[in-house]
């Protein structure tokens, strides 16, 4: 099985950015927690960042043609205004998890809308970077259904 894990604009600050909010961990440490966790399943775990929503759509479709079993998505701020990722990401048809390292939910008004949230079997948020973990270990369980 291979995961591949994207993560949306800012996430690669994590450790730097608004500590009270996203923790102190960095986004190394969140590559470690996914590897890790690849391979404590014997899940294949590619990981991938990038601040533009055109390079977060591309990686979506390059994951279709590169035989990806399940996604685990962090879009970031895209999360609230992206219908581009969320129409990739219908058209691939991979099992995909949404995840949040903050509870979303008990923030500002405008975080309450998630676009990608319509092309998910499951949504992960207020865990920091375990949600990742939980995110990996539900699509290589097969909790979703298509």
């Amino acid at each position: 099985m291979k995961i591949l894990v994207i993560n949306g604009p800012n996430i690669n600050m994590l450790g730097i950015r608004e500590k009270h909010i996203y923790g102190t961990q960095n986004y190394e440490t969140l590559v470690e927690t996914c590897k890790k966790t690849g391979e404590q399943l014997g899940v294949e775990i590619e990981c991938y960042q990038s601040n533009h929503e055109g390079n977060l759509v591309d990686k979506i479709q390059w994951a279709y043609f590169n035989d990806i079993d399940g996604i685990v998505i962090n879009p970031g701020a895209y999360t609230h205004t992206s219908i581009a990722i969320l129409d990739a990401v219908k058209a691939v048809m991979i099992p995909t998890v949404e995840v949040h390292i903050s509870k979303v939910e008990e923030r500002e008004a405008f975080r309450q809308i998630s676009y990608i949230r319509q092309a998910c079997y499951r949504t992960i948020t207020g865990y920091g970077i375990d949600g990742y973990a939980m995110a990996i270990k539900s699509l290589a369980n097969g909790e979703y259904k298509l």
